[in-house]
C-alpha cells in the first residue's frame, strides 16, 4: 500500500503560496485525534468495559496502560510543533473512557509544562467511550460548553445509544469560536445499514450550524472528529453540505478541506489495504476571509510520520495500532490524527 508523507513549514515572517511576501502572520492550530481505545484499567459497572481489564484477555494492566499515556502523550506534544513551539491551541479527541484516562494523559511528561486543561461528558455509549476536548489556556478560554444528544433511528444500528457530540464555544486568542468534537456511528453491521446513524449525528451538528449562522454568516465553527464517513459521504456532502471548493462555499456553508486528500488516496485509517479519512476538522465560511482582522484557515495536514506507521506484519504501512488482536502492539491509535493552520496578521 503507498504511503504519502505531508509536512511542511511555516515561517511566520514570510510566507508565500498567494500570500504577499514580508507579511507577519500569527498561527494557531486545531486538531483531531482519536485515541483508539484509552480506557483506564479499574471495572465500570454500567458499561461494557470487560475487554480492557487487568483479568481480560488482553490482560489490560497498569503497565500497558502506562505505556499507552507515554505513546500518547510523546505523539500530541509533538503536533504541530514545526509551526508552533505550543503545538496545538486546541485538540478534540475521541475513544477515551473518562476524565481520568484524560487528567492522566495531560500531566503526563511530554504534555505537562503546557498546562492543557480538558472538557469533557459521560456519553450514553453501550461501550462506555466518549469524546473530549483538550487546550491550552495560553490560546483558548472556553466560556460554554454542553453535551449533544445523538437519537439514532430505529433499525439503524444495534445499540440504542452512541456518542454525545461535544459542544464547546469560547475565545480564541481574540476570535469568538464554536467547536463541535465527533465521534458518529460506525459502520459496524454494514456501511449501508448504518448510513442512517451516521445522517442523524451530522443532523444534529448542522442544526447547531444552522442556528449559528441565523444569527451571523461569518460564525467561526469547526465541526472535528473521527466520522467513520470520508469526506465524499452523503453524511458529509448532503447533510451537513461540506463543500470540498472554497469558491462553492456560500455565507452560512461549511467547507471541508479534507476531500483533494480523499481523492488522492490519502486518509488516515487503513482497511484491506484502502485508506479511508474518517478523521476530520471542517469548517465555517467565515474562516475563509484571509482579509479579515482575526484567523483565517491556511491549511490542513495529517501528522504521519513515519514513528507512527507499522513496518512489520500484517499491517505494515498502516497506522501502528495498540492492538493486534489481543496481543499489545506498543503502538499510538489505528488513526493519525489532523489538524489544521489558521494564521492571524499581525502589525508590526
Amino acid at each position: 500500500m503507498t504511503r504519502i508523507f505531508l509536512s511542511f513549514a511555516i515561517i511566520i515572517v514570510s510566507i508565500s503560496a498567494g500570500y504577499a511576501q514580508k507579511e507577519n502572520y500569527k498561527p494557531s492550530l486545531i486538531g483531531f485525534y482519536n485515541l483508539e481505545n484509552y480506557y483506564d484499567t479499574v471495572d465500570n459497572p454500567i458499561v461494557d468495559d470487560e475487554e480492557f481489564l487487568p483479568k481480560s484477555e488482553r490482560h489490560y494492566n497498569s503497565r500497558i496502560f502506562l505505556d499507552k499515556v507515554e505513546r500518547l502523550g510523546s505523539v500530541i506534544s509533538k503536533l504541530g510543533t514545526n509551526i508552533n513551539p505550543d503545538g496545538l491551541a486546541i485538540l478534540g479527541v475521541a475513544e477515551i473512557e473518562n476524565d481520568t484516562v484524560l487528567n492522566i494523559l495531560v500531566n503526563n511528561k511530554n504534555l505537562k509544562s503546557r498546562n492543557l486543561k480538558i472538557v469533557h461528558y459521560d456519553s450514553p455509549d453501550a461501550r462506555g467511550i466518549d469524546v473530549g476536548l483538550l487546550y491550552n489556556p495560553k490560546y483558548f478560554i472556553p466560556l460554554y460548553s454542553a453535551p449533544l444528544f445523538v437519537k439514532l433511528p430505529g433499525g439503524s444500528k444495534d445499540s440504542y445509544f452512541t456518542r454525545d457530540i461535544l459542544y464547546v464555544k469560547g475565545i480564541l486568542d481574540g476570535d469568538t469560536v464554536h467547536v463541535m468534537v465527533n465521534h458518529w456511528p460506525s459502520r459496524s453491521g454494514g456501511e449501508e445499514r448504518s448510513i442512517p446513524a451516521r445522517a442523524a449525528a451530522a443532523g444534529v451538528a448542522r442544526k447547531v450550524v444552522d442556528s449559528l449562522m441565523a444569527i451571523n454568516p461569518n460564525t467561526k465553527v469547526v465541526i472535528m472528529g473521527d466520522l467513520n464517513d470520508d469526506p465524499i459521504s452523503p453524511s458529509l456532502t448532503k447533510t451537513l453540505g461540506a463543500k470540498g471548493n472554497m469558491n462553492d462555499v456560500k455565507p452560512g456553508g461549511l467547507f471541508n478541506p479534507w476531500v483533494d486528500f480523499y481523492k488522492k488516496g490519502i486518509g488516515t485509517i487503513a482497511y484491506q489495504d484502502s485508506w479511508g479519512l474518517f478523521d476530520q476538522v471542517v469548517i465555517s465560511k467565515g474562516w475563509l476571509d484571509k482579509t479579515q482582522p482575526g484567523y483565517h484557515f491556511y491549511r490542513a495536514n495529517i501528522f504521519n510520520e513515519e514513528f507512527l506507521v507499522q513496518q512489520t506484519g500484517k499491517f505494515k504501512g498502516y497506522p501502528k495500532r495498540t492492538w493486534d488482536g489481543t496481543t499489545y502492539n506498543y503502538g499510538y491509535s489505528d488513526h493519525f490524527p489532523v489538524f489544521v493552520t489558521m494564521l492571524k496578521k499581525v502589525n508590526k
